[in-house]
């Protein structure tokens, strides 16, 4: 099966879309464009939903911050903690709400590392920790049965986001990827103090309290921990570049970029 991608960056988004439908991609990127701008109107008219490090509760609030409100108050984290991860999932509904139109077999989107998955091909998930043993070598195998699903990082060395942790790196598996999006930034706030085995048992004690988690992967300097039900780790080739610039490695060697 021929598979297309799209990749672009809007201000602080950067987003791949796959699909076996180049219709696909264009509803999935239009659903984009639409919920950030709703977004970003609606956080220049309340500034603190922009900068509280807290849940907080929202009026009426339209569907991409409902969904960013619902998930952070889980995770006890501020709703900016969640909003890679929401339109990486409102992406992935509007493609696949258009299934009468088309047999939609992939749907992934990746928006900054946070990654929303509905697919019956299987994918591999790279994952880049820095300069820990992880060495950009490691990664998970994402099968239909994972399906749909999200995944969601968060880590003290890289990337912009905001963490009082100091782990290298904490992936969540959960229902949606606007729930790992958020469990990954409160677990990862707690991954921190001079002994690297405790604190990264403490994270993973976290993830039974939060609903919709299906389990954690964490890495902090030459220790990792893993807890509940993850995919299968497998082995990824290709240099640390690579990796940190695509987040997804080899996902289909045969897919078109479509532009």
């Amino acid at each position: 099966m021929k598979k297309f991608s799209f990749h672009f960056i809007e201000k602080e988004s950067d987003v791949t879309v796959i699909s076996e439908s180049r219709k696909a991609l264009r509803f999935g990127i239009e659903s984009f464009y639409k919920h950030r701008k709703i977004l970003e109107k609606f956080v220049f008219k309340n500034e603190i939903f922009l900068k509280t490090l807290s849940p907080i509760k929202v009026k009426n609030p339209p569907e991409i911050i409902e969904i960013m409100v619902e998930y952070s108050t889980i995770c006890d984290v501020g709703p900016m903690a969640a909003v890679a991860g929401a339109l990486a999932d409102i992406m992935v509904k509007m493609m696949k709400m258009r299934e009468e139109l088309y047999p939609l077999k992939i749907a992934v989107v990746e928006n900054g590392g946070e990654i929303s998955i509905n697919s019956v091909e299987s994918i591999k998930v790279g994952l880049y920790a820095g300069k820990n043993l992880l060495g950009g070598k490691l990664g998970f195998l994402i099968t239909k049965n994972d399906s749909p699903s999200g995944i969601g990082s968060s880590s003290a060395k890289i990337g912009h986001a905001i963490s009082f942790g100091e782990a290298d790196l904490v992936t969540i598996f959960a229902k949606n990827a606007t729930l790992a999006d958020a469990a990954a930034t409160r677990i990862a706030n707690i991954v921190k103090g001079a002994d690297i085995e405790k604190s990264i048992k403490k994270g993973l004690d976290l993830v039974d309290d939060i609903e919709g988690v299906f389990g954690a992967f964490i890495s902090r300097e030459e220790k990792v921990g893993q807890v509940g039900k993850i995919p299968k780790i497998v082995k990824i080739t290709g240099d640390e570049f690579t990796l940190l610039k695509k987040k997804i490695e080899d996902i289909y060697p045969q897919h078109e970029f479509f532009y």
